[in-house]
């Protein structure tokens, strides 16, 4: 099976979605890997390094010359249109958002898989890119909040005076922010979160935080994630951590809800209640953000207090992201096709829930 990787066009995009170790793995058990000139330069993967794992390098007018597409965001629409009907395509696809998008894919006749449509079951794991890429987001978060923030993470005993440790609240102890909990324990911040689902208070305290009880319990769906609270939930959730939140020093929001509109946790009133020097992390910002004002993609500073919207925190971090990443793809590729052999069992829950568009009767 011949498996093209693009030189990825989304703005800010550095990931790869293979890396030379991945493409070696893979063209070892029987895959022929093409990887576009230039594809992982930004991620710190020479072409030379590509060569040497066995990957063939491609000029873009060869890469639609392939049986699937690797990428971490979807391909561009000239790429789309060169691509065979029956083609795979593997990404970052947003199916539950980018309407248009999946639609150019089903009409071109395409087999799309979507990383973020992979059941979260025991089997799949290993290619569970959600969880893998929010571990990068999570510890890059409490990096950029480290960055800003005018005070030391770590209690100091000095000379001059002990120094008290920043304090830290977590909103949300999903995957990116069991792992904002553990990066800002690291750092010696005095850490506390939050999240509806009970059943996750014994991993936090696991991490030494406390956890923060605001009287709001909410269910989990199926896939792990928090079911998204009523209006009257909402409300009580809010005036909570309103009244909390002037506690801290950093504050990073992570609650998110599959295909909707982040929630809105942290009002500006909230923000203009904290101590000046503060800092939010918002890593729902494309979704909308979890704090009222947060700006997707900026940083923004209000009544004294920075508020980072920066979004797709995993290309900051290209190096290892990619490598994450990559490895979820190549579990991917060799379910779908074992030794290099396209096989789509559509009976089976991995292909059957990570596919968004396929090709009357199957793959072509």
């Amino acid at each position: 099976m011949r498996v093209s990787v693009p030189k990825e066009t989304a703005p800010g995009e550095r990931r790869v979605a293979l890396v030379p170790e991945t493409a070696s793995k893979l063209a070892a058990s029987g895959f022929e890997i093409r990887v576009e000139r230039g594809a992982g330069e930004t991620a710190g993967f020479r072409d030379a390094e590509y060569s040497e794992a066995g990957a063939e390098l491609v000029d873009a007018s060869a890469v639609a010359e392939t049986e699937c597409v690797a990428c971490v965001d979807r391909p561009g629409p000239e790429l789309v249109a060169q691509l065979t009907p029956g083609t795979l395509v593997i990404g970052f696809l947003q199916p539950l958002t980018d309407t248009e998008g999946v639609a150019a894919l089903r009409e071109r006749g395409l087999v799309a898989f979507a990383m973020e449509s992979i059941p979260r079951i025991t089997r799949a794991q290993s290619m569970d890119a959600l969880s893998s890429q929010a571990t990068v987001s999570g510890y890059k978060a409490v990096l950029l909040a480290a960055d800003r923030v005018p005070r030391l993470f770590p209690m100091l005993m000095t000379a001059a005076g002990t120094i008290a440790p920043v304090r830290a609240l977590v909103i949300g102890a999903g995957v990116a922010g069991l792992q904002a909990i553990a990066t800002a324990r690291r750092l010696g911040a005095v850490v506390s979160s939050f999240d509806v689902r009970p059943a996750v208070k014994e991993q936090v305290e696991s991490l030494g935080a406390s956890f923060l009880d605001l009287g709001v319990v909410g269910e989990e769906t199926e896939g792990g994630y928090a079911k998204e609270l009523t209006p009257e939930q909402q409300a009580q959730q809010q005036a909570a951590l309103e009244a909390r939140i002037p506690d801290f020093d950093v504050v990073v929001t992570t609650a998110a809800v599959p295909g909707r509109p982040a929630p809105k946790l942290i009002p500006a009133d909230a923000v203009r209640r904290m101590r000046p020097g503060s800092v939010i992390v918002d890593l729902a910002a494309e979704t909308g953000g979890n704090c009222e004002v947060t700006e997707p993609g900026e940083v923004v500073e209000r009544d004294g207090v920075t508020v980072i919207g920066t979004t797709n925190l995993p290309s900051l971090m290209a190096f290892h992201a990619s490598q994450l990443y990559s490895r979820n793809v190549a579990s991917l590729l060799q379910h779908l096709a074992p030794s290099g052999e396209l096989t789509l069992d559509w009976e089976d829950e991995i292909t059957r829930g990570a596919c968004v568009t396929r090709t009357e009767g199957g793959a072509a």
